[in-house]
């Protein structure tokens, strides 16, 4: 089954949150799981792309074809007290989130808000406020470029890290995720381990909360930040959290310290990225040109209006290394950098 009508030159730029970026060579739509064999057999070199919502498109655009996944259906097994959950990698991650609550299932109501699709999250290991799809995905359902053939990966095949998989790291490029399935709890209690979401159902004065009160309060957190997306708010025009938050070891810690942070089960310690940033010197509300920092989250590097790709990594740059500087802690970027030269400066200094 051939992909959509393949078209030329597409702008890039308004397929993404971030809103920077040249065209596509070539671009299609993959609207069924057939269609991910016939994208991938283009000659050009080839990018998947979802909602947009995590990536950095340069300014020249990408040299081969983007494959826009629009793979829909969701649908529900019953196993045992678990539910089985199946939804096409083109679906929208948050209205999955709301199905999800609505149905009373437990296991994503804290990654409620973010945006992109279902296929993005097992590539990032999508994760926020006490959660991660890695503890959830049950398989993923791809076509693998190098074998030509449909593959279902476990979890346990992904392997995740902290907002890491194999799909981002060694075999970036080889899969197309067609579908995603998750094991949820039906009526199981929602997580409530995050000082932000403790802090919250607390003021509200909710002492059992439900998973739909655990998703009303992650929303209200993240619309606070700037981190959800709203074409009136120009503080959403951005990829979200542009570092993740670093996980350092204990001597490195009590160097920082005092510091907020959060323990993590590996005996290492979780630094706000967002912390770091400010203390580094760059506030909410920065500047810089077409570019800032969100007036609500320092995290968040924003397109004021008219930015390039190329404004966007000048600021990141300056942040990472004063950040570098002053804690001699390494943030690490989240979004993907598309249509980049393999011997970028500024891409190989925020990646290395």
């Amino acid at each position: 089954m051939q992909v959509e009508r393949l078209q030329e030159r597409v702008p890039l730029a308004p397929l993404t949150t971030l809103g920077v970026g040249g065209p596509a060579r070539w671009f299609a739509r993959a609207t069924h799981v057939d269609h991910l064999a016939a994208g991938s057999e283009h000659d050009d070199a080839l990018f998947v792309l979802g909602g947009g919502s995590n990536v950095v498109v340069s300014d020249e655009g990408f040299g081969g074809l983007v494959l826009q996944i629009a793979i829909g259906g969701v649908s529900t097994i019953a196993h045992g007290e678990d539910m089985i959950l199946t939804a096409g990698a083109g679906e929208s991650w948050d209205a999955l989130v709301a199905f999800a609550v609505s149905q009373d299932l437990a296991g994503i109501e804290c990654l409620s808000g973010i945006p992109g699709t279902v296929g993005g999250t097992p590539i990032q290991n999508v994760g926020a406020y006490g959660q991660e799809v890695a503890t959830v995905i049950e398989w993923v359902a791809a076509f693998d470029r190098v074998t030509r053939a449909a593959v279902r990966l476990s979890r346990y095949d992904c392997a995740f890290a902290y907002r890491m998989s194999r799909f981002k790291r060694e075999d970036a490029g080889r899969f197309v995720i067609g579908e995603v399935t998750f094991r949820l709890k039906r009526g199981a209690p929602p997580t409530v381990t995050y000082p932000d979401v403790v802090d919250h159902l607390a003021q509200q004065n909710i002492r059992c909360p439900t998973a739909q009160y655990v998703r009303d309060a992650v929303l209200r957190i993240r619309r606070g930040k700037g981190m959800v997306l709203d074409a009136e708010d120009s503080d959403t025009r951005s990829v979200g959290s542009f570092f993740m938050n670093p996980v350092v070891d204990r001597t490195t810690f009590d160097r920082i310290a005092p510091a907020p942070h959060y323990l993590m089960d590996n005996d290492g310690v979780k630094i706000p990225a967002a912390w770091l940033i400010q203390q580094s010197g760059f506030a909410r509300g920065h500047v810089d040109g077409a570019v800032g920092l969100s007036t609500k989250h320092p995290l968040a590097i924003i397109n004021r209006g008219g930015a390039t790709a190329r404004d966007v990594l000048r600021l990141a740059h300056r942040i990472k290394r004063a950040v570098r500087e002053r804690f001699d802690v390494n943030l690490r970027p989240e979004p993907v950098f598309v249509g980049f030269s393999h011997d970028d400066d500024d891409v190989a200094f925020l990646t290395s």
